[in-house]
């Protein structure tokens, strides 16, 4: 009689086991009727923030404000009246593409039964929940390199201006900051959704997170830096505390994933921008007015990157443990 040797039996990994179950990911999420919502939500993204821009480009030139200097990255910053530009758009609305993608992705398999079925095939437990979260990664990729892509090429046509390497290799950088973003929320929401036995549960408190990262953090950032140092007055230490409240509130801020996002795409798409922390007065005088390279932006917003980074590894390392440890059993 022929006996089947599961992957975990014979010490070797069946890398194509893993391969299968990513494209089985991504052509659910493909096929899925939570497709349409996801191309609805980018599509919204895209034509508000290129409306925005395009709309604060013509009131600056009509009323003599407006410059040619980095104007192709402009179409991702500019905002108009009270629509937001594209980079904040992204940053408010970016995280709920990766909340949308992955807050049923381990519930829903156990409470349709799926999931007993999976774990019973001759695979590696772990490749269920990679697969799903490389999948929404992959996913999510090719949405935001689409919709940036889209922008920069139909702004080429309407501007007319040939962007320089310089600032593709900015707008390259962007993108992949915008993935990591998103990568975050996905990573989180497959954690809520491996810890929740309920789809709505999960939801939940991924939206939950989503308001204290972009709302409440800021509040508490305010909040505890005027009462370790309080500022008025013109005294010398009041002086002194106003630089160290702004210090403060910056690195409670940066706590949150929406401000790291902010705060590194803004120095990125602004070659402008030399520092990201705060500046005395005494910093600026000799300074001279000049734009950094991208190495030298990039320098700047390494840390952001990096942050960012860990923190979606961290919360993907979170939930492939509590997968891994979970007990799985038949209804």
């Amino acid at each position: 009689m022929e006996q089947t040797i599961s992957p975990e039996k014979d010490g070797k990994r069946n890398d194509p086991i893993l391969r299968v179950l990513f494209e089985k990911e991504t052509a659910d999420f493909i096929n899925g009727k939570r497709m349409l919502l996801f191309t609805i939500l980018i599509g919204l993204i895209t034509i508000t923030g290129f409306y925005a821009a395009l709309s604060g480009l013509h009131a600056e030139t009509a009323s003599g404000e407006s410059s040619a200097t980095f104007l192709f990255l402009r179409l991702f910053t500019v905002s108009a009246n009270s629509i937001p530009s594209y980079n904040s758009l992204m940053a408010l609305m970016g995280p709920f593409i990766g909340i949308f993608m992955g807050f049923d992705a381990i519930n829903s398999e156990r409470t349709e039964g799926t999931l007993n079925r999976l774990v019973s095939q001759p695979l590696y437990r772990d490749n269920i929940i990679i697969g799903k979260f490389l999948a929404g990664l992959f996913i999510t990729a090719v949405m935001v390199f689409s919709s940036g892509l889209l922008i920069a090429a139909v702004g080429l046509l309407s501007t007319g201006l040939v962007p320089t390497g310089a600032q593709i290799a900015r707008l390259f950088i962007y993108l992949c900051f915008c993935v990591i973003y998103i990568g975050f929320w996905l990573a989180a929401a497959i954690l809520c959704s491996t810890l929740c036995r309920h789809a709505a549960t999960s939801a939940l408190a991924c939206i939950a997170l989503w308001l204290f990262c972009s709302i409440f953090i800021s509040l508490l950032a305010g909040i505890i830096a005027d009462a370790l140092y309080p500022v008025g007055g013109n005294d010398l230490q009041a002086m002194l505390n106003e630089v160290k409240n702004y210090s403060c509130q910056l690195n409670l801020n940066r706590l949150s994933p929406y401000y790291l996002f902010g705060e590194a795409t803004a120095t990125l798409l602004n070659p402008s921008v030399r520092s990201v922390n705060a500046v005395t007065v005494a910093q600026l005088s000799g300074a001279l007015s000049s734009t950094l390279s991208v190495g030298q932006s990039m320098l700047l917003v390494w840390p952001h990157l990096t942050a960012l980074a860990a923190l979606m590894l961290i919360a993907f390392a979170i939930s492939y443990v509590s997968f891994m440890r979970q007990e799985i059993r038949s209804r």
